[in-house]
């Protein structure tokens, strides 16, 4: 018989620190799924694994660590990836690792930036829109990962030496893969520290010139009196341009190999 005064049982949400720990052990159990070369990239190392390898590596990790936790709030993909790559720095460089505090509830984990060089950072964020599929009425291309090498080859032709702007077309839908609602922010937050403050200005306000887009009095006045407006326009119209199917681009390395190259341009000592 159905006893309508008794409480459904509810798992509570995680907190950010079972949310670490959780993506902490995923990753370490991720490693030893795909072994490899210790000193060859964590990404290499996990290109093989998929989607369902990340839920099942979550969700036994979980459990090992006594953890029950609703499936909508395990540690993203993104997250495990994150820590994929900590883990393997700390092994990399042991003697120069100390046993860390247990974050607070409210700490954020610590930025890549900080522990990885800045183009592992930026191939880090973009290798998961391959696997982001869009709405075939407004990308027709297909896949984040191409339409956003779409944008950065139309961005290299019209601002070849520019590299905040090159970065902001490469990477303003990074996001995508973090966070569908608001990608905008999420890339900010997962770019922060690696990229200059014009190229995060420029991705977190790249969907704010779409048209039909309602803008406050505020948020109307702010585009209007940056200094970076007509950066923004431009970025707005060859996000629109790189929907082509078929369109012929660098690949995900040359585009990174392209932008590192900038740093050696005479220019930038004159």
């Amino acid at each position: 018989m159905h006893d309508k005064f008794r409480k459904k049982h509810r798992v509570a949400a995680g907190s950010a620190r079972n949310r670490r720990q959780i993506a902490l052990e995923a990753a370490r159990r991720l490693l030893e799924q795909f072994p490899g070369d210790e000193a060859e990239s964590p990404l290499d190392r996990l290109a093989a694994a998929g989607e369902n390898d990340y839920y099942a590596a979550k969700r036994k990790a979980a459990a090992v660590l006594g953890h029950r936790i609703r499936p909508g709030d395990l540690p993203s993909d993104d997250e495990v990836r994150d820590q994929v790559v900590v883990l393997w720095k700390t092994r990399a460089n042991p003697d120069d690792q100390a046993d860390q505090p247990e974050p607070d509830d409210a700490e954020s984990p610590a930025s890549l930036a900080e522990a990885l060089d800045r183009f592992e950072v930026y191939r880090l964020r973009l290798l998961p829109l391959e696997a982001v599929k869009q709405d075939p009425r407004l990308h027709p291309e297909g896949d984040a990962l191409y339409h956003s090498l779409q944008v950065f080859h139309l961005a290299r032709e019209a601002r070849p030496y520019d590299e905040e702007f090159l970065l902001a077309a490469l990477l303003h839908d990074v996001g995508k893969a973090i966070e569908t609602r608001n990608h905008a922010a999420a890339a900010v937050e997962a770019l922060r520290g690696s990229v200059t403050e014009r190229t995060l200005w420029l991705i977190e306000h790249h969907m704010d010139l779409n048209p039909g887009r309602p803008l406050n009095a505020r948020q109307r006045r702010e585009l209007d009196e940056s200094e970076h407006l007509e950066d923004l326009k431009l970025l707005r119209e060859l996000d629109d341009a790189g929907r082509v199917p078929g369109m012929v681009v660098e690949s995900l390395e040359e585009a990174l190999a392209y932008i590192r190259g900038l740093e050696d341009e005479a220019y930038l000592d004159e």
